[in-house]
């Protein structure tokens, strides 16, 4: 099942897990995003992973979750069989100690643009469209859109994206820092990939504890997220990854680092 709606690939120590619905534009249901955790899951436990890449099939990315099987739905039916895997899997993302990048290859609405909150960079092809139409459809995000949202841009554009639920094109996305680079439809796996590989060879020790300094930081008062840095850039440096740099450096060669 995960192999029929959601692709795996490894390139060096990069991992490419791409949604495999092309015929709904890559929409979310219940199967899909079983698939979509344990291609996540064998990313995380693979030691030779240093970077996590996520894209879709086709002319999407995810074109949002599957309409038909939401309207199949009751409330609590609903938030029973789907809502609680859909944060589950999305909040796993946000919190993967490996770096995340979204390779944004088409249509990202509703559950797409979700998805991509939830990842640490984002590089979108000139032609891909984003945005959160679930006011169109009586309804308003809840894969987590309505609070990643409001944390990530200017509190007045999120609710315009939200209240109107127009579509926003890869340009107009990344002038508001939803995104953090647009680049033509026919480059953007190579620079998706060069920019994976760029990171691949910094320490994954050093990238787990940074990644974590920043998710956790961001939700503590400054006074006590300057303390919990303290605490993990002296773990940092107590590190052989962080000594093999430094002496890199001195001795002008380029460092080779462990994860130790």
């Amino acid at each position: 099942m995960a192999e029929e709606l959601v692709r795996y690939e490894r390139r060096d120590r990069v991992a490419i897990i791409a949604i495999n619905r092309p015929q709904t534009l890559n929409a979310l249901d219940t199967a899909t995003l079983a698939a979509l955790e344990t291609c996540v899951e064998r990313a995380e436990l693979d030691a030779d992973v240093r970077v996590i890449v996520f894209t879709g099939v086709g002319r999407a990315f995810v074109a949002g979750g599957d309409i038909a099987d939401l309207n199949s739905r009751q409330g609590l039916q609903h938030y029973q069989e789907l809502a609680e895997r859909l944060h589950r899997v999305f909040r796993r993302i946000e919190l993967c100690d490996k770096p995340t990048i979204s390779a944004v290859n088409g249509w990202a609405l509703g559950g797409g643009t979700e998805l991509l909150l939830c990842t640490d960079l984002r590089f979108a092809a000139a032609s891909a469209k984003l945005g959160l139409p679930e006011i169109t459809l009586g309804m308003f995000p809840g894969a987590g859109g309505t609070q990643r949202l409001i944390r990530q841009i200017p509190l007045c554009k999120a609710k315009e994206l939200m209240f109107i639920g127009e579509r926003i094109d890869a340009k107009d996305a990344e002038r508001i820092g939803l995104i953090n680079r647009v680049v033509s439809d026919e480059s953007l796996m190579d620079e998706v990939l060069a920019l994976a590989e760029k990171i691949s060879q910094k320490s994954p020790l050093t990238l787990k504890l940074l990644k974590r300094t920043l998710n956790n930081g961001a939700d503590m008062p400054l006074a006590s997220a300057l303390h919990y840095e303290q605490a993990m850039i002296s773990l940092v440096l107590d590190s052989a990854d962080a000594h093999e740099g430094c002496t890199a450096f001195l001795e002008k060669r380029a460092a080779k680092f462990a994860g130790v």
